[in-house]
């Protein structure tokens, strides 16, 4: 499998250390904002100790705000000039499906694996020392992704497919010139129905350096194989999906984002991709 990713990787610009080694640091802080957020919200709606979570009885409702504070975070983290300097990737699964699709090199994304996983679960210890009890104590707690109703079983099939379905999403989005603009709505938009409606069945994980970040701190890690196993596989999918059928848009370059001035590490574009310059498919 690690032979096959590298022979992917074609034609790419070859950057410096100094040009590549703040991409790396962004994404981990892109992340670990996002479990700041996560240490905010999850508590906001979902703690015993909330006000606010006291006056709403529904389960569905409480979720579904989380939903949309998440998703919320996650459009603003992608459109930020952070998002567009790093590309927004946030994400191990997402990260190796680029790697797969050969528009990231493998250095460059061993280095924003490493800073994922370390970000988020920094991200998650900080706002757990900030908040305290709402967040660390029952039943949050660092707020964990655990299979849910229908058990592992369920929670494999339930992340596999949330992260085919984001991958899919994220891909077509990304590689259409008039939609690529929207990718971070997409994305954001996906995060909030995921939370809201399937986090029962699987826990809604989708993020390998997410959910290892909460499960640490919580004791969880019983499970967390899962959500390394399913968003790698379904995401994975969704790139091979790219990678052979023609039909489909080719992908231009990593980045969810590509709004930054200046030239991309990854593509070799200056700010929006030139989607005519990436007219002859690598396929």
């Amino acid at each position: 499998m690690c032979f096959f990713l590298l022979t992917m990787t074609t034609r790419l610009p070859n950057p410096t250390w100094r040009e590549r080694l703040p991409l790396w640091f962004i994404d981990g802080l892109l992340i670990g904002l996002f479990m700041v957020s996560v240490g905010v919200f999850v508590p906001l709606f979902a703690s015993p100790q909330s006000p606010v979570a006291r006056a709403i009885e529904s389960d569905l409702l409480r979720r579904g705000l989380i939903g949309i504070t998440m998703g919320l975070t996650a459009i603003a983290l992608i459109r930020s000039p952070f998002g567009a300097r790093s590309g927004a990737l946030m994400n191990p699964a997402v990260t190796l499906s680029f790697l797969r699709l050969g528009r990231i090199r493998p250095l460059d994304a061993g280095g924003y694996i490493a800073c994922q996983f370390a970000g988020a679960l920094l991200g998650c210890l900080l706002i757990g020392a900030l908040v305290g009890p709402p967040f660390t104590d029952d039943p949050v707690r660092s707020a964990p992704t655990v299979p849910g109703i229908w058990g592992v079983a369920g929670a494999l099939a339930g992340e596999a497919l949330i992260a085919f379905v984001m991958m899919t999403t994220v891909l077509f989005v990304s590689n259409t010139a008039r939609l690529a603009r929207f990718t971070a709505f997409f994305a954001g938009g996906l995060v909030a129905l995921y939370i809201t409606l399937e986090a029962p069945l699987s826990g809604m994980g989708l993020n390998p350096a997410r959910s290892l970040a909460s499960a640490v701190p919580a004791g969880e890690l019983g499970s967390v194989w899962v959500y390394f196993v399913a968003p790698v596989t379904g995401m994975l999918l969704a790139a091979e999906l790219f990678a052979r059928v023609r039909a489909l848009p080719a992908v231009h370059c990593c980045k969810l984002n590509h709004d930054h001035p200046g030239c991309c590490i990854h593509c070799g574009c200056d700010g929006p991709i030139d989607f005519s310059s990436h007219a002859d498919d690598p396929r």
